[in-house]
Parts: structure tokens; C-alpha cells; sequence
């Protein structure tokens, strides 16, 4: 049964909250739940927070400004220099709009007089073409490199994010964070941030210009500014909720093709199609309903505040003309200035020019909110709970010989329900510790509390009888080496995949790890063996291979703890015993924890030990639990296969 659209937002649009442990859209080991759902409206703090990606720049910045001025200025000047060209040809006048200046020009010949002022004209709009220019160039390298710092503090961020928060998140909505939600940011910082700052420019210069040449006309352009903030402030007032929106339902679509695309098989095998389909359908639906409701008011902006300019300019032209009628009768009041049809057509020109900016700053609504939408959520992950630091005294968990010790320990990954009750266990250097139990007892927890992927709620862990907290969070973790049951592979070669286990390791140490896990034999049969390159998470290999690569890797740390999460799970039988064979190679002189995915596997272990519900029912060596005939022997006799 498909879900329905509520159900999916809830699933797929986290934004970032931390819940309890549920179950996933494909079934099987879920997601934790979803948290509170984030506010509807963009926060303009994050402005603040953009602009100190851009304070190193503060000089370029400057330029920028400085050039803006330059060819704002050299616009306002061509324009003063319609008002001189048509008041000189209309009223015989040969003098510029400069009278009385070093710059005055006078030309008894109106053709010369008309061509010298075109060549002035030119040359101005020249300057102001080239200030344009290194405008848009320095803004634009501003701009990336501001970008870029994001984009490494992001990753940076999500190197120190804790296992739980991955759990948290599908790889669709990070992704999200890291291309459309960065790509608005982006998209802000290079157009609309400067179209704001040049927008005010021109604004404060056209209305000097305005005021200099004919303050009547200028108090009638500058009485319609309110109309034209009131139109914008509702419009964006309606738009913002929607941009929000938009960002989210863009996250929940990318983190539900994400997943059906890696998920692939697991859809067709399950005939899954149509339901996919369908709740495809629901998502798709509700970005298009979101993404028009965006446009829309983003995009009815530009054509209502432009005709409103219409109109100034309808009024202007009116009034002027009546000024100058009144003007060349001597008809205006003493305290009013002349008005000629140079100044009537200055103003055309003024009062277009003076709205326009208005009009595109009104039009950026659509990026702002895009990206203070998208800004909200880069930060939240950047606001994001770290990883807990190491404590003042912390030690490097150098030389250790792998005693651990788990001491009346209780965790959830809810605080309200307990995963883990009261667990006590030890595992001396070299053993080997089993866990064996139905699905959801809590086996793969221990692991991860060993590895403090989570931080247990009471209790203790210890190591070589330090609190595992005690030891530095790099070194303790390098010292505890994991086979895990989902295997991953790195684009890259077949020995770099394999040294990941440890960087510093030779070749002649890659390929012994790797006869000790049987990889060997099948690498060499590769096309170029161990250089063989590897894609899409080793799509090129079976997934028993891609598993004996993973224990190589795992083969090849030094670590005195190794941890098998049902590492045999992928191979066929075959192969299992083979790897068994290294395996008991591999564990001499190490502290192993395996999770059984079939029992037979955990016949050697030196303890077996049994959960159920988060509780350990029974503990001993294969035969003595055999004896006891309890849950394990229920377990062993009815089914080799837990599930």
C-alpha cells in the first residue's frame, strides 16, 4: 500500500531533527524517527551569517562598490546629456548641461555642437562599460571563493557529525544540502547581492539627478516609492512561507529518488513499481504545487511594479508638459524652477531608470528566499550536534592489549526506551565473544557502543580497565577494527580500498592482508589485479567480493579489537569456510566480537552470548549451552538462520 503525502514528508523531510530509532521506507534496519519539523519561515538571521563568508573580502568588496558608483554615475551623466542635447537643438542653445564650468562647450554650428556632445556621450558610457566589467569580475571571484569556504565548512561539519545523525538523514536530503541549497546560496551572492547594492545606487544617484534638475518632478517620482514598497512587501510577505517549501519538498523529492535508485533491486524483486510510482507521484505533485506557488508570487513582481512605473512615467510626462507650457509663458510661481523639454525628456529617462531598480529588487525576492531558505538549512546541519570532544585529560589508547569490559551498561537510542538493560560482559585479550539472538536484541548496539558511535546512558565501559571516554576519540576507534554486514567501497583502485585499513601500509602488506581474507585469488583474476579501478561502490565486483575486500581492509589494521558484524552474511558457503580459515588467523592474539548471522559460525567462539530484548539470558561455550538446552539450543536446533 502506498503511502500517503503526510506519511512521506515525515519520512523524507527531516531537516535536520533527531528522533527515535523506526523503520525505513524499504522495511528492514530503519531510519530513527522524525523530530519537529522546522519553521515555515525563512530565518533572516542567516543573512548575517552569509555576509561573514564574505568579510575577507572587504577591499574587493570595496572595488566593487567603487565601481558601481562609477557606472552608475556615468549612466546618470548620459542621461543629463539628453536634457543638453534636446534643449540646444530645441531652443538654439550650444552650451552643455555644465554651464559655467571648465567642461562648458559652445558651438555656434549645432551639427558640431551635436556631434561633440555624442562623442563625450560615448566616451562616459565607455567608462562606465569597463567599470561594469571589473565589477561583475571581481564580484563574481567574491563570490566563488565565498562558495567554496561553505561547501568545505559543510563537509568539514559532516566529518564531525555523529553516527546518529547520519541515521538520522537520507542521502538524498544531504546531498540536497550540498547542490541546491548551496547553488542558491551561490546563485545570491553573485547576482542578487549585487543588484541590491547597485540598485541602491542608482537609486540615491537618480534622485540627486532628479532633485538637481527639476525638484517638482522629483517630489511626484519620489510620492510613488510608497506604492511601489507596499506592492512589494505584500507580495513578499505571501512568497515566503512558499520558498521554504520548496527547499523542503526539493529535499524529500532527492531523498526518496536516492533511495528507490540504490534500492532498485530490492523494488523490482518485490514488484514495487507502481507503489513507487504512485508515492513518486505524490512527492512530484507537491514540489510542482510548491514550485509554482513560488514562482508565481515571485514572478508576478516584476510585471505589476513595472506597469506601476508605467504609470509614474505616464504622470511625469503629463505634469512636466504642463510645467513646460507654463514655464515658456512665464506662468510658474517665482519659487518654482524652469522646466524645458530637455528636462521633460531627462525625466522620461530618470523616472524609468529611478524605478527600475526598485522594480529588480522587488524581483529578487524569488533568490533571497531561496537562499535564506536554503542558507536555514545549510546552517542547520552546521548547527548540528558534534560529535562529543575528547575529555582535558583524554590519553592516546596507544599499546593496548584489548581486556574490555562492559559494566551494568544501559543505552537507548531513545532515552525513554531502553535498547540495552543492564549488560555485563568482559572479553580477555585474544577471545572470542559471540552474539546470537533474534533481530532487535540489541547485538549490533554493543558494537557501536565500543566504538562510541553513541554514548552509553549509565554504566561503564572499560578497556585495559580505563573508561573508553578516558581515550582520545581517533585513537580509540583506530584501535578497534569493523567488518560491517553493508559493505562500501570508495572510487579508487582495489589496493587503495584495501590500504584504508591503514594508509601507511606497503603493497607486500596489501596482498598478505588479502590472501589472509582469500581475496587474492579473485583479484588476481581482475583485469589489471590490484590496480583494477573501482566505481559506484564496486559495482563491478559480486557482493561476496566486495565483502572479501571489506575483510582485507579490516585484515590489514593492526587493531587489537576487531569487530565481525555478520561479515560472513555475503559469501556463499564456500567461501565462508575459507574466510573462516583467515579469520582464525587473523583473530590470534586479538579481542574479537562476532555477530552471528548463522550459528554455525560461532560453534568456536570461546563465550557465546545470548539477548533477548536487550538482555543477555544466557552466556557459555557452545557445548555448555547445548546442555543447558535454553534459548540457544532452541536457536541452534530449530533454525540456522536467525532472522
Amino acid at each position: 500500500m502506498a503511502r500517503t503525502l503526510s506519511e512521506l514528508q515525515q519520512q523524507y523531510n527531516k531537516g535536520g531533527a533527531q528522533g527515535g530509532r523506526g523503520f525505513g521506507p524499504m522495511g528492514g534496519r530503519g531510519r530513527p524517527g522524525m523530530g519537529a519539523r522546522g519553521k515555515e519561515k525563512p530565518d533572516t538571521r542567516s543573512v548575517k551569517r552569509l555576509f561573514s563568508y564574505l568579510a575577507p573580502y572587504k577591499f574587493r568588496l570595496a572595488a566593487v562598490v567603487l565601481f558601481m558608483i562609477l557606472s552608475t554615475g556615468s549612466t546618470i551623466i548620459g542621461s543629463f546629456a539628453v536634457k543638453s542635447i534636446v534643449d540646444g537643438l530645441v531652443y538654439s542653445e550650444t552650451r552643455c548641461w555644465f554651464r559655467g564650468t571648465a567642461f562648458e562647450i559652445s558651438f555656434s554650428n549645432p551639427a558640431a555642437y551635436l556631434a561633440a556632445i555624442l562623442i563625450v556621450i560615448g566616451a562616459i558610457y565607455a567608462v562606465g562599460t569597463v567599470c561594469s566589467y571589473f565589477q561583475a569580475r571581481i564580484m563574481l571571484t567574491v563570490s566563488q571563493n565565498a562558495t567554496e569556504r561553505l561547501r568545505n565548512e559543510l563537509f568539514e561539519k559532516l566529518q564531525e557529525l555523529p553516527v546518529r545523525y547520519f541515521d538520522n538523514q537520507s542521502t538524498g536530503e544531504i546531498m540536497s544540502r550540498f547542490t541546491n541549497d548551496v547553488d542558491n546560496i551561490d546563485m545570491m551572492l553573485n547576482n542578487t547581492l549585487v543588484n541590491l547594492v547597485s540598485g541602491v545606487i542608482q537609486i540615491i544617484g537618480y534622485g540627486i539627478a532628479m532633485v538637481t534638475a527639476n525638484w517638482v518632478l522629483a517630489v511626484v517620482v519620489v510620492a510613488f516609492i510608497p506604492v511601489y514598497m507596499k506592492l512589494a512587501g505584500v507580495i513578499a510577505k505571501s512568497s515566503a512561507k512558499y520558498f521554504v517549501g520548496q527547499q523542503a519538498a526539493l529535499g524529500a523529492l532527492n531523498g526518496y529518488i536516492e533511495e528507490n535508485v540504490t534500492g532498485s533491486k530490492v523494488v523490482k524483486v518485490f514488484n514495487h513499481e507502481s507503489v513507487c510510482a504512485s508515492e513518486f507521484e505524490l512527492l512530484n505533485d507537491d514540489m510542482r504545487e510548491k514550485q509554482f506557488k513560488a514562482g508565481f508570487y515571485g514572478g508576478i513582481m516584476g510585471p505589476i511594479l513595472g506597469n506601476s512605473s508605467q504609470v509614474t512615467y505616464a504622470v511625469v510626462g503629463g505634469i512636466g508638459g504642463i510645467l513646460c507650457l507654463l514655464s515658456a509663458a512665464s506662468g510658474l510661481p517665482s519659487w518654482m524652477p524652469d522646466c524645458t523639454v530637455g528636462v521633460i525628456a531627462a525625466f522620461a529617462q530618470f523616472a524609468r531608470q529611478f524605478s527600475r531598480p526598485i522594480s529588480d529588487i522587488s524581483q529578487q525576492t524569488t533568490t533571497i528566499f531561496s537562499a535564506l531558505a536554503g542558507a536555514q538549512r545549510v546552517f542547520a546541519v552546521m548547527d548540528s550536534e558534534p560529535e562529543p570532544a575528547d575529555a582535558e585529560n583524554a590519553v592516546t589508547a596507544d599499546g593496548i592489549r584489548g581486556d574490555v569490559v562492559f559494566e551494568h551498561v544501559n543505552f537507548g537510542y531513545d532515552e525513554s526506551r531502553m535498547i540495552l538493560k543492564d549488560i555485563t560482559l568482559y572479553a580477555h585479550p585474544g577471545q572470542k565473544v559471540a552474539f546470537v539472538g533474534s533481530t532487535g536484541a540489541g547485538k549490533t548496539t554493543i558494537t557501536n557502543l565500543l566504538n562510541r558511535f553513541y554514548d552509553i546512558n549509565d554504566g561503564v565501559i572499560t578497556i585495559d580497565g580505563r573508561p573508553i571516554t578516558d581515550y582520545t576519540l581517533d585513537s580509540l576507534r583506530a584501535n578497534v577494527a569493523m567488518v560491517l554486514q553493508d559493505t562500501h567501497l570508495f572510487t579508487g583502485t582495489v589496493m587503495e580500498n584495501i590500504r584504508y585499513g591503514r594508509p601507511d601500509a606497503t603493497d607486500d602488506e596489501v596482498v598478505a592482508a588479502a590472501k589472509t581474507a582469500f581475496a587474492h585469488s579473485f583479484i588476481m583474476r581482475l583485469e589489471k589485479g590490484y590496480d583494477t579501478l573501482l566505481e559506484g561502490d564496486g559495482a563491478n565486483l559480486s557482493q561476496g567480493q566486495r565483502q572479501l575486500l571489506n575483510i582485507a581492509r579490516a585484515a590489514l589494521s593492526k587493531a587489537p579489537i576487531l569487530v565481525l558484524d555478520e561479515a560472513t552474511s555475503s559469501v556463499d558457503t564456500r567461501t565462508e569456510r575459507h574466510i573462516e580459515q583467515g579469520m582464525d588467523a587473523l583473530m590470534q592474539n586479538r579481542t574479537t566480537f562476532v555477530i552471528a548471522h548463522r550459528l554455525s559460525t560461532v560453534r568456536n567462539a570461546d563465550v557465546i552470548m545470548v539477548l533477548e530484548n536487550g538482555v543477555i539470558i544466557e552466556r557459555g561455550n557452545h557445548e555448555k549451552l547445548i546442555a543447558e538446552k535454553g534459548r540457544y539450543y532452541q536457536l541452534y536446533t530449530g533454525a540456522f538462520e536467525l532472522t
